[in-house]
């Protein structure tokens, strides 16, 4: 079975579309092949989906719902006052078929430096026991839009903000058995009441939809 089955096995989508060339068409025949769907699942699955993790998206193809859909939806999403102090997160990552294949808790330490950088320190707990961290630097552009990185993100993490919603994307390097895989995410995180957020975010290579997390945030105001 080529790589390209394998994977599509493995993930349900991210929206960040990727372009062939006109001569060169995608098929499952070209691309590279390798690595069984339980050993990327699980390696994908221990990766911390930090900031990133959540939101309804498309099945497939490149269309995606449009931010400006929640202009009008209240509470108004603050990023500083969301992410400021201790945050509980419960998640879990599904395969492609829905069938849930890892379970988590996340401590975020989310910080301030100045008026426009956030530090999120996520510590991630895997239901196997084993443990991960991301740690997120969050910056707000003079547009209003953010801009992020972290460790394993290649190149920068891109951010808007509209209503109670957060659209997130990133290239993520996912390292599996000596190998990196370059896997997109799709994030869309909303604003629920001022104390918790909903988030869910769609993988994707080459195209094809590879699992979801879902990760709920709740504010430890105690």
């Amino acid at each position: 079975m080529s790589k390209f089955n394998k994977l599509s096995g493995m993930f349900v989508a991210k929206n960040l579309c990727i372009k062939e060339s006109p001569t060169k068409q995608l098929t499952a025949k070209n691309l590279p092949v390798k690595k069984s769907p339980t050993t990327i699942t699980k390696s994908i699955a221990k990766l911390g989906i930090g900031l990133g993790v959540s939101i309804t998206l498309l099945t497939s193809g490149c269309a995606t719902q449009n931010i400006q859909a929640y202009q009008n939806t209240a509470p108004t999403l603050d990023m500083h006052q969301f992410f400021s102090g201790q945050i509980d997160g419960w998640g879990m990552f599904q395969g492609r078929n829905g069938e849930v294949k890892k379970r988590f808790y996340v401590d975020i330490d989310a910080t301030h430096e100045g008026d426009n950088v956030i530090v999120l320190d996520e510590k991630f707990s895997w239901a196997d026991g084993t443990k991960s961290q991301r740690i997120w630097r969050l910056t707000q552009q003079a547009d209003g839009q953010w801009k992020g990185v972290a460790g394993d993100v290649i190149g920068e993490a891109t951010g808007e903000v509209v209503g109670n919603t957060l659209h997130w994307q990133y290239l993520l390097e996912l390292p599996v058995e000596g190998k990196t895989y370059n896997v997109n995410f799709d994030d869309w995180m909303y604003l629920i009441d001022k104390d918790v957020m909903l988030n869910r975010s769609v993988m994707k290579k080459y195209g094809v939809e590879l699992g979801s997390v879902t990760l709920s945030m709740h504010r430890n105001n105690k």
